[in-house]
């Protein structure tokens, strides 16, 4: 059984809205951590679900007399979200804590239900990252993604394509109303392929067949129902111009990977290369969430063309994420730039170089011990 490295159960005194993307382990990662310890309620259940639906005040009425602090897992709150208000009476009036799961909060933003005015405090479950699987296979997770059930499958390959023809296409058709299915259909594979690259919605509205508005609304689509993010361009100006467009990722470098048709990923090649930094920035991405950072992630990029994959904070480290198995000078060439910008930042360069080493003051570091070191002692 894994051990997640986000546990909710600790020192526990308040509500949580648990969201992440469908498959991240939500179900198996509450009842692990609250077990017996919980009431626990599953809107997977037709029946329970369709009488919660018909009245609401049924969960009132259920558990009123329990006492304060008492925990209640409630399972795929967006099914029924007419319960939210009987939550929100328990909460006040009760003092009961509540564990509210669901893939994402658009469902219930764009319906304007109750979602308790800040009595609820949101929390993201992510793909499974390097620390939580054991004997970590770099190349696997590169090819299938980190999802549970794709990562521990014996067929990968047939679970990434459930899982987009039955979630990614269908349960985001449906969140979005999107009108034109086919153009929707096209922009989640033309995402795909802007994957790590700069977002310039114009060259995908052409692509697409639709307006740059539209395509906007579509990544605002995916980044609410937690399928994809953009990741900020870091803007502070010192001497050089500066690219200011965000770059996208999918939740997940599998999803990427099917949809591209990537089979068979061969370290050296330029696919390879864009899955192995894809999974290096899904990890920084579950790293600052699950540690509670307040630092941002961002990237660095100048018109001329230098660039740096990721930037943490203001510009406290720089790391630039190459899947090369012999780092050479001219891989440190974003890196020494961003020095002349900001000489007291520190930097590395993350790649399958197996010699950790100092290059004047770059660190170089060896892809898993950079996940040892995230997740051990923090960068």
């Amino acid at each position: 059984m894994l051990q997640r490295i986000l546990q909710l159960s600790n020192g526990l005194n308040s509500s949580i809205f648990l969201f992440g993307a469908r498959q991240t382990g939500k179900s198996t990662l509450l009842r692990q951590q609250f077990g017996s310890n919980s009431i626990y309620i599953d809107l997977l259940d037709s029946e329970l679900r369709g009488r919660y639906s018909r009245r609401p005040v049924l969960l009132y009425e259920s558990l009123k007399n329990k006492e304060a602090g008492t925990v209640v897992v409630i399972d795929e709150i967006p099914e029924v979200p007419q319960l939210l208000n009987e939550v929100h009476r328990l909460i006040s009036e009760k003092g009961l804590i509540f564990i509210l799961c669901g893939s994402s909060a658009r469902k219930l933003k764009r319906k304007g239900h109750n979602t308790l005015g800040g009595r609820a405090l949101p929390v993201y479950l992510y793909p499974l990252v390097s620390a939580e699987i054991p004997d970590f296979n770099i190349d696997r997770a590169v090819q299938y993604g980190t999802l549970p059930p794709h990562y521990l499958a014996h067929t990968p390959s047939l679970h990434l394509s459930a899982y987009i023809d039955v979630y990614l296409k269908e349960e985001i058709k449906e969140e979005a109303l999107v009108r034109n299915l086919s153009s929707f259909q096209r922009f989640l594979e033309v995402a795909a392929m802007t994957s790590g690259e700069m977002v310039n919605y114009n060259n995908i509205a052409q692509d697409c067949g639709v307006s740059a508005t539209t395509v906007s609304s579509y990544f605002d689509i995916l980044e609410d129902t937690l399928i994809g993010y953009r990741i900020p361009a870091y803007t502070k100006v010192v001497k050089r111009r500066i690219v200011q467009a965000p770059r996208f990722y999918y939740f997940d470098v599998g999803i990427t990977n099917h949809l591209l048709h990537r089979k068979e990923l061969v370290r050296g090649t330029v696919d390879y290369g864009h899955a192995f930094e894809h999974l290096v920035m899904q990890e920084l991405v579950a790293w600052l969430h699950y540690t509670h950072s307040e630092e941002k992630l961002s990237y660095w990029r100048t018109y001329t063309g230098i660039e740096v994959d990721a930037i943490i904070g203001d510009a406290r480290l720089a790391i630039e994420i190459k899947s090369v198995e012999e780092v050479l000078p001219r891989h440190l060439k974003g890196l020494k730039a961003f020095g002349e910008e900001y000489p007291s930042s520190r930097r590395m360069i993350v790649s399958l170089d197996r010699i950790n080493r100092k290059e004047g003051d770059i660190e170089c570091i060896y892809i898993l011990d950079f996940f040892k070191l995230l997740w051990n002692e923090g960068i």
